[in-house]
């Protein structure tokens, strides 16, 4: 089984849509279960929160399904806990490194790496307002993700 956290400043709009996403695209692929999705926030700001009224709107939209959820700050032991962890942005990175004390193991990545699209962002559509092309991006980061894994054995 290989578990992926996603990570974004508050965990309410791009990592929570990467998790929902990823999920759904998980299920539609038929990997049964061998791959574990979660996301969590760089920062302590919308802690106990539900994924942001705009960003659920859109993933319904997509018709991603998007179930009750609370936003979590991601801890030190996370870093051990799962095999992945992607951020989606260069900020999200550095407090990362910061609280994981660094990344000895390789584990850390952006999204956009996923997606051939290496060192771009996900904009944050808590400022932009571009739900959509959040959407979009995360989308082809988690597409890419699930083909890279599939190659690397997690198979249907």
């Amino acid at each position: 089984m290989i578990k992926i956290l996603f990570i974004c400043h508050g965990n309410i709009c791009r990592s929570a849509a990467a998790e929902m996403i990823a999920k759904d695209l998980e299920e539609k692929a038929g990997l049964g279960g061998r791959l574990v999705f979660s996301s969590a926030a760089a920062t302590t700001e919308e802690i106990g929160n539900d994924i942001y009224p705009p960003m659920k709107r859109v993933l319904i939209g997509h018709g991603v399904p998007c179930p009750p959820r609370a936003a979590r700050q991601t801890v030190r032991r996370d870093y051990d806990a799962y095999d992945y962890l992607i951020g989606m942005d260069e900020e999200n990175l550095w407090d990362m490194r910061r609280i994981y004390g660094g990344d000895p193991d390789g584990k850390i990545s952006l999204m956009m790496d996923w997606a051939g699209l290496s060192g771009r962002e996900v904009s944050d559509p808590w400022y932009t307002r571009d739900f959509e092309r959040a959407y979009r991006d995360i989308l082809k980061g988690c597409e890419g993700l699930t083909a890279a894994l599939e190659k690397r054995g997690v198979s249907r």
